[in-house]
């Protein structure tokens, strides 16, 4: 796929760009429904320790189809750094509300 037959060295960045596009758009679905689905119960599971609710299973399926494996494993493990990192920063600006007490 995006090599000419004549000349294999030739790359048609054109095809390349729309199977990158094809992917971002099947991850960002992905992602955005595990964001909507955030407070159900994960009972499916992909690489990188992510799990996510079997309602964004069709998404996931989607998104492995349109993206190459390791771009999905890239952008899984992006996305739960991310989370974690969220979650440290959400907690550490909370203890500062509370005057530097834990909520424990």
């Amino acid at each position: 796929m995006g090599v000419d037959a004549q000349n294999p060295e030739k790359v048609h960045k054109d095809v390349l760009a729309d199977a990158r596009q094809a992917c971002y758009k099947a991850r960002d679905a992905f992602y955005n429904c595990l964001e909507r689905e955030s407070g159900k119960k994960a009972s499916e599971s992909a690489c990188a320790g992510l799990l996510y609710p079997r309602d964004c299973k069709a998404a996931r399926v989607n998104y492995e189809l349109n993206c190459r494996p390791a771009w999905v494993k890239h952008f899984d493990r992006l996305y739960c750094t991310n989370k974690r990192t969220q979650r440290f920063l959400d907690d550490n600006e909370s203890r500062r509300a509370l005057g530097g007490k834990s909520t424990c």
